[in-house]
């Protein structure tokens, strides 16, 4: 019975892994998981809708701070935000030995300021794979690097939709999450990049310019961009020609509002006027119907896929819930852990397992996410304040795990659409997963340092970081008692 009530998980896997889109693979599952609830549970259909439509309302604050993150990225991307991100950069100057870091630090901010690690990676490789060819460097450490780098926003950025829906599942607030992990996101960050460094060193110091490497970008690969991600061309076109420096300014207005912890929506709101003033000021917004056009662009592509996909696979969760489909697994994990240290590892490995399995990092944060919640809820007896703590680090999980976890996955959807990007912007080369996965330093750094420090207790070592231990958190089959409200 329990192999049955799980089975629409490995149905979505399957389908997935087949390569089903998740926007079709979620209702075929979640069609499945509804037979499997009459069958197992002999709910009616009215039930299961019910239980459905209750797990989907809850996340419906996430719909509307994704519709609005998208809004921003198109802006940030076509206002000449993100080009003047990358300009700062590249004026240091360019050699084969820093074309790798370079695109690695760029890649990093930029996905921050637009939320998205596709539109980040689909803006940057244009440039920094040409770049890269112009001044000699090494084609695989520089797609790598960027590849990671792109990935940093999606899973520290504030506007980011695998960070807001990580969140919302586990019932932490955004900005929170961002502060639990901020240093040793920052962390993986600067380790990563010294050892990208320290891999360039024996290559050239040929100087190269971005200008140059846009103006050998084939006419084939500017149709495929503008066809697949208008506001990407319009990024590259500013590259070249040049926007002014203050255009950085909505980017920094929204970190230094998030910082002060001021509501996501309203952050986002921020970046999104500011764009607008400073970008009709420098001319890069032609007039208002124009930006309002972008916005029109940011909620379609959140509602054409990433919201309707969300929905079913909420849909999926809720009645996953209600047959309480994971209680065998849970009850496994629960059995086998002495701690809460390990308790916690093992909802890591469950969300890497699961991203595996899945093939898709949000189909793996909205599926795995309430397991690892319900584990921690249903085991742990700890004051609400270190509960919170507890439900960080599970966000964290499943988001830098999701992200980060997918970038080492050779299957995974994530992988294919880098794979497909950097062929189609870089046609000289002929780009497999393997060339990404084994020179991606950020991943292997973020994904092996969570695990080992959540395991290890070494977070502690870590600003913010740290996982209250125990006895101040217990597991509840010790029989301690409960944590003190004020702990």
């Amino acid at each position: 019975m329990g192999l049955l009530k799980i089975s629409p998980v490995f149905v979505m896997a399957g389908l997935m892994i087949s390569g089903f889109d998740a926007l079709l693979a979620a209702p075929l599952a979640t069609v499945y998981a509804a037979l499997i609830a009459i069958i197992t549970e002999r709910l009616k259909f009215n039930e299961i809708v019910d239980c459905a439509v209750e797990n989907v309302k809850e996340m419906q604050l996430v719909f509307f701070i994704l519709m609005a993150a998208y809004a921003m990225a198109e802006a940030f991307m076509a206002t000449g935000v993100g080009a003047s991100i990358i300009n700062v950069a590249l004026s240091l100057g360019m050699t084969a030995k820093t074309v790798a870091v370079t695109g690695f630090i760029v890649t990093a901010v930029l996905s921050v300021a637009t939320g998205t690690s596709w539109g980040t990676f689909a803006a940057c490789a244009p440039i920094f794979l040409w770049l890269n060819h112009i001044v000699g460097g090494n084609l695989y450490i520089t797609t790598a690097a960027i590849a990671g780098g792109a990935c940093f926003g999606d899973n520290i950025g504030l506007i980011s939709d695998t960070t807001v829906v990580s969140s919302g599942i586990q019932k932490v607030e955004v900005i929170h999450r961002i502060r639990h992990q901020g240093v040793w996101s920052i962390l993986c960050l600067v380790v990563a990049g010294v050892i990208i460094f320290g891999l360039s060193m024996g290559l050239p110091s040929t100087a190269g310019n971005a200008a140059d490497a846009i103006n050998q970008i084939p006419q084939q690969v500017w149709d495929n961009l503008n066809e697949a991600r208008p506001s990407a061309v319009a990024l590259l076109n500013q590259v070249k020609e040049g926007v002014p420096t203050y255009m950085i300014i909505p980017l920094l207005v929204v970190l230094a509002v998030a910082i002060k912890g001021l509501p996501t929506l309203a952050c986002l709101g921020l970046g999104i006027i500011t764009s607008l003033v400073l970008g009709l000021v420098a001319g890069t917004v032609d007039n208002v119907n124009g930006f309002l056009d972008l916005m029109y662009t940011g909620f379609s592509d959140a509602g054409g896929w990433v919201i309707v996909m969300m929905m079913w696979v909420g849909a999926f969760g809720g009645i996953m819930g209600r047959i309480k489909a994971f209680a065998p697994l849970s009850n496994f994990i629960s059995s086998i852990v002495t701690s809460v240290r390990q308790l916690m590892f093992c909802n890591g490995l469950l969300s890497i397992i699961g991203n595996a399995a899945l093939s898709d990092e949000m189909a793996q944060i909205v599926t795995i996410g309430p397991i690892i919640k319900n584990l921690t809820d249903e085991n742990v007896e700890a004051s609400e304040e270190d509960m919170y703590k507890l439900r960080l680090r599970n966000a964290t999980f499943g988001d830098a795990l999701g992200v980060f976890g997918s970038q080492l996955i050779p299957w995974h959807v994530y992988i294919g659409f880098y794979v497909g990007i950097a062929s189609a912007v870089y046609p000289l080369h002929e780009f497999v997963a393997m060339d990404i996965i084994k020179y991606n330093v950020m991943a292997m750094v973020a994904v092996a340092s969570i695990l080992i420090l959540t395991l290890t207790g070494l977070d502690r070592m870590i600003p913010l970081f740290g996982l209250p231990a125990e006895p101040q958190v217990s597991l509840k089959k010790h029989g301690k008692s409960t944590a003190s409200k004020n702990a």
